[in-house]
């Protein structure tokens, strides 16, 4: 009789092996688990910040654009024996220009638009967006987004400013910032 209690023993798994089997493989999907999650978080921020980064890019090339149209037009001028256009002109030349030094501004490029919001960073708009289109701009019936978009003109001399483009949105419980400086030269 002892030989077959130990032969029934051997046939399955105790309460013990089984729970300690079961804890296991839930530590293993667990960590599978976290580590999906982790990387679905990392790419949700990496789009995020490619999308910063496209938005700050195609507001100083709004900006170096709009100074080389000022240059055209200055040589245009100045052809027909009339006054040049300022270099910065409808962009920071004059206080009344949106992007004046001590402004914040936004850029919609979709509208060909500068505007000038009512403080420092932090006061403009959020961007929204065409569904159909996925431009960004401020057009009424567009969706809102996380994104703002703030530009400011730091002024070096009467040849050279600096051109101060901060992007922030929220991305769960965290608050993200980007802020891209450069120089942008009067090629005159």
């Amino acid at each position: 009789m002892a030989q077959v209690n130990t032969q029934q023993n051997r046939r399955g798994f105790t309460l013990v092996e089984t729970m300690v089997a079961i804890s296991i493989l839930s530590i293993s999907i667990l960590g599978i688990f976290t580590a999906v999650q982790n990387g679905l978080a990392t790419s949700g921020l990496a789009k995020d910040q490619i999308t910063a980064f496209y938005l700050v890019q195609e507001s100083m090339e709004y900006i170096r654009n709009m100074r080389d149209e000022n240059g055209l037009k200055s040589l245009n001028e100045q052809a027909l024996g009339r006054a040049p256009v300022a270099w910065l002109s409808g962009i920071a030349n004059i206080s009344s220009d949106p992007c004046y030094p001590g402004n914040t501004c936004t850029v919609d490029s979709s509208n060909s638009q500068l505007t000038r919001c009512s403080g420092g960073f932090g006061t403009c708009p959020f961007l929204l967006q065409d569904t159909n289109t996925l431009f960004f701009g401020y057009t009424s019936g567009w969706t809102q987004t996380k994104f703002k978009r703030e530009i400011q003109i730091q002024s070096v001399n009467a040849n050279e400013i600096i051109i101060v483009v901060q992007i922030s949105w929220t991305s769960g419980v965290f608050s993200r910032t980007i802020q891209v400086k450069q120089s942008l030269y009067n090629l005159r």
